[in-house]
């Protein structure tokens, strides 16, 4: 069996956060109760109660409980879940626009939790930039003078920010409209603009809280595939928030699910389609083509006696839907390699039984409408 052969048109997910030990962003232990003597009910047998019951028998709300995770340098972290289920509070905590009530929050090995006002503001300033739903655009400020406008707090001098912000309004595609007001700007240009004035300053983190819900369908489906690009290009650390699971499973590196404050499960797109964690994850992902998530690594087998191990190689972490034609006009079994490390063969019959299963459940998913 000959080694292994990078395939060049793996996913996209392969490389993020290699290299780098210390994460981009650490969260532990995080939580953010509304309500009188809020502070008391940690450590105390009423952490413990669901949301509803803390509710009823204290009057506070348990908007995050107790949540713990990683980013990785260069990754897009997808935080998603149902209205109520604490993501927007959540990246506000990120960023202390809401004061934890326990728990730290570590952006680039800098405690923004314990950070003096004067430290948190160069925080904000230097190491994380935020997007919104409402673009907050300067009204009475041209394109150019909005995406500088972080540099000018920042100190920086006129020519150099506005030479700055000239390099991200060409990054973001808006070259030409820098001497227009954002009134004379469709609402996807608008973001972009939004977009433009958070790279400017060059930060370590970019947080994104729903940024394209408000716009139409395929004017969010542009800006959705405008991120992928533009973390292609500069390959920034991304905490992006949504309701929606096709936008986190197109964006995200991994994704973590919150419920009623909570995290119910966190994993990469495939890991939480194949391996839900339970009926709430069921349900959310039940109506995803398998093959447009699922990677080789779900597909593989072991080698039938006597199989031949000469055929094609790709790698783990390649799309179903992506390899498919390559499998399927293979006469041998492709090789699947997860780095150098062989773990076994996948064939036609293979590619063709999670295609057959998804059109089986997009069969019952139209019958079950039609009844």
């Amino acid at each position: 069996m000959s080694a292994p052969v990078i395939d060049p048109t793996s996913s996209r997910r392969a490389a993020r956060g290699a290299g780098s030990a210390e994460p981009a962003l650490k969260v532990e232990g995080l939580w953010k109760i509304f309500g009188p003597k809020a502070d008391k009910i940690i450590g105390s047998p009423d952490e413990r109660l669901t949301r509803k019951e803390l509710q009823v028998k204290t009057g506070c709300l348990a908007a995050v409980k107790d949540v713990s995770f990683e980013v990785s340098h260069g990754e897009v972290f997808v935080v998603m879940g149902l209205s109520g289920s604490g993501k927007s509070t959540l990246v506000r905590l990120l960023t202390r626009l809401i004061e934890p009530t326990a728990g730290t929050v570590t952006i680039d090995g800098e405690d923004v939790t314990r950070a003096s006002k004067n430290k948190l503001r160069a925080l904000r300033r230097n190491h994380m930039s935020m997007v919104f739903q409402q673009f907050g655009l300067l009204p009475h400020r041209k394109v150019i003078d909005n995406v500088a406008y972080g540099l000018e707090v920042r100190g920086e001098g006129k020519s150099n920010r506005l030479a700055r912000a000239q390099e991200m309004v060409d990054l973001v595609g808006l070259s030409g409209y820098e001497r227009s007001f954002p009134d004379q700007l469709s609402g996807g240009m608008q973001q972009r603009v939004g977009l433009a004035r958070a790279l400017a300053v060059d930060p370590q983190v970019l947080l994104f809280d729903e940024p394209f819900s408000a716009l139409d369908p395929l004017i969010r489906r542009d800006m959705q595939n405008e991120v992928c690009r533009l973390h292609e290009e500069v390959g920034k650390t991304m905490v992006f928030i949504t309701h929606d699971l096709q936008e986190a499973l197109k964006l995200g590196d991994r994704i973590l699910i919150m419920r009623d404050g909570e995290i119910v499960q966190i994993g990469t797109p495939a890991e939480v389609v194949a391996n839900p964690a339970d009926d709430y994850v069921r349900d959310f992902v039940s109506e995803v083509p398998r093959s447009h998530v699922l990677t080789l690594r779900y597909v593989v087998r072991p080698p039938h006696e006597g199989e031949s191990l000469d055929g094609p190689v790709m790698q783990a972490n390649r799309i179903v839907r992506d390899a498919a034609r390559q499998v399927l006009h293979s006469t041998l079994p492709v090789r699947v390699f997860d780095g150098d490390q062989f773990l076994g063969l996948v064939d036609d019959d293979d590619i063709l039984r999670v295609v057959v299963a998804e059109e089986a459940a997009d069969a019952g998913a139209g019958k079950e409408r039609g009844s």
